[in-house]
């Protein structure tokens, strides 16, 4: 039997069907290339509409008859303007042309490159979260780096910025070896010299990989908004801390989060010991730690470098004295530990008859000593004590005494730190290029970031007791005597310095403890911080306080050496 032929509909339909298509496709573009501008120009009257109707709702109440009446007033003005109707409508035409422009595209995914960089990644953490024994890997040589890889981000350069890892849970997240490895590794593969944060959730098996923006360095000393036994050491991360404080940087003013320590009776962490590379901003650190306290306390300033850098503070008022020699120094501590003993009497025997502690026992004394370990070399080769040890009583009661103690060194000299030193001053601060190893050692705990070999003057790191390890930019206080110094740094320390004492006694630190003055007319055993900002130049007190009990030994007479401080 011959077959029939197909029915001529269904033997072309699917050409017709085809071309039908392509005639209806070809019509859509015409009509949208014609209807192009009427498609944008709605587009911009519907964002500009909705844009109205969101100000109408933000408006207050009471605001929006005004609103409507100036509104008003305005459409009247146009209505009455020749050609304003006219004006008004190509205006308004030209304005929703403008809001309803295409806008670029939106990249939606990562190009080959960023593939090619995520894929390399991947292969790099196979060997450190992959077992032989997992019988579904996460991370296997030649996998789907995208089900690891949950989120990511990419800048301009090509490199990343944020990433998220899921990593599987038999890792040892719980070892910081382990965990510095992975660190170490994304740092290397996501390139050096930017400062990564690292984020470890051992709940969710999850690690978040940020790199993290730099720390202003346009913020200058001044007036912090603190109350007395706040200081401010400087600022960091806006996520880090809950506090912020109103400063004055180069582009205005801004709320800027600070890192505040507090001092005094209730402190956890009464002292602070600064480590850092020679020239990175621990002599600024002090300064401005200096600055601040002069408006509620004084200040007992011992430079081991002698390199002059407190030399603007000298002979200020509330600066008892800037000491530079070894002979200084000692006589200086010898004085402060003798004055921390009267302060612990005083206020003890003021409570036992239940009367407020003396004013000048309220009153906060800040010890900064910089260098110590130069110091410590000189007495040991010319066999005197070491001027740490001096430091014993302040460190371990100046918290009840209102007495705290600041010492900064440099890293290769830090091995001459006592054991007292190291194990009273709980607030630690770390500036300059440093490993995690140094880091670790001198904080108790390694930073969740990677240092970057350079950083600028006074950056680092702080961690105040138990507390986390935060980044940390000191404001700007170089020594306004340094030629070096810009004249917006100067005058901002210049301003900040408390005027010079006028024909007040400059009596040697020395002179005030056992024994007697350099001329022989006055014998004293403690003296108090306030004889020494009474006296006049010259003049005998009628009596001398009574001499008060130690509570350690006798270290015999003082010094005869009694170096008076510089008149600036």
């Amino acid at each position: 039997m011959a077959r029939r032929p197909l029915p001529r509909i269904l033997s072309s339909g699917s050409a017709q069907i085809a071309r039908s298509r392509e005639i209806a496709r070809t019509a859509a573009d015409s009509a949208t290339d014609v209807l192009q501008p009427l498609i944008t120009v709605s587009r911009g009257l519907r964002k500009l509409a909705a844009t109205a109707r969101a100000k109408w709702a933000a408006t207050p109440k009471e605001r929006r008859g005004p609103t409507l009446l100036l509104v008003a007033a305005c459409v009247l003005v146009v209505a009455l303007v020749p050609y304003g109707p006219l004006l008004a409508l190509v205006t308004l035409m030209g304005a929703a042309a403008w809001k309803g422009r295409e806008r670029p595209v939106v990249k939606t995914g990562p190009d080959d490159a960023e593939i090619a960089r995520l894929k390399g990644l991947y292969e790099a953490l196979v060997p450190y979260f992959s077992v032989p024994d997992d019988p579904s890997p996460l991370f296997t040589h030649g996998g789907d780096w995208s089900g690891a890889f949950g989120e990511y981000a990419f800048d301009d350069d090509g490199r990343l910025t944020r990433l998220r890892i899921a990593y599987p849970p038999y890792f040892t997240d719980g070892e910081p070896t382990a965990r510095a490895r992975i660190e170490q590794l994304l740092h290397a593969k996501s390139g050096r010299g930017r400062e990564y944060h690292f984020d470890w959730d051992e709940e969710g098996n999850r690690l978040v990989m940020s790199v993290l923006p730099a720390l202003p360095t346009t913020i200058a000393a001044q007036r912090f908004v603190t109350v007395p036994g706040e200081t401010v050491l400087g600022f960091t991360d806006e996520d880090a801390v809950q506090r912020t404080v109103p400063v004055v940087a180069a582009d205005g003013t801004e709320d800027a989060p600070a890192v505040v320590w507090r001092t005094g009776p209730r402190s956890s962490e009464p002292h602070l010991l600064a480590v850092g590379q020679p020239g990175s901003g621990t002599t600024s650190l002090l300064r401005s730690i200096a600055l601040q306290a002069l408006p509620h306390g004084d200040v007992l300033i011992v430079e081991g470098g002698g390199t002059g850098e407190y030399a603007c503070l000298t002979g200020r008022d509330g600066v008892l004295a800037v000491e530079c020699g070894l002979s200084g120094a000692l006589a200086s501590l010898e004085w402060a530990a003798h004055e921390t003993e009267r302060r612990l009497i005083a206020a003890n025997r003021a409570r036992q008859a239940g009367h407020p502690a003396p004013e000048d026992t309220r009153r906060p004394l800040w010890i900064l000593l910089d260098r110590p370990g130069i110091l410590g070399h000189l007495a040991a080769a010319d066999g005197r004590p070491d001027p740490q040890e001096l430091l014993q009583v302040p460190l371990r009661h100046g918290r009840a005494a209102q007495v705290t103690v600041v010492v900064a060194e440099q890293f290769d000299s830090a091995d001459t730190l006592s054991e007292t030193v190291r194990t009273h001053t709980r607030a630690r601060i770390v500036l300059g290029p440093a490993t995690p190893e140094q880091i670790e050692s001198v904080l108790g705990s390694a930073p969740h970031t990677t240092p970057t070999p350079q950083v600028p003057p006074g950056r680092g790191y702080a961690r105040l007791g138990t507390g986390p390890v935060l980044r940390l930019q000191v404001p700007a206080t170089p020594d306004p005597y340094d030629d070096a110094t810009s004249e917006s740094h100067r005058q901002a320390v210049l301003a900040l310095l408390p005027e010079r004492r006028a024909a007040v006694d400059t009596l040697a630190v020395g002179t005030l403890t056992d024994g007697t003055l350099a001329d022989g007319n006055l014998a004293v055993d403690t003296v108090s911080v306030e004889t020494v900002k009474t006296m006049a130049v010259g003049a005998v007190p009628a009596a001398a306080p009574d001499p008060a009990p130690r509570l350690a030994p006798d270290p015999g007479p003082a010094p005869r050496h009694a170096p008076v401080a510089a008149e600036g």
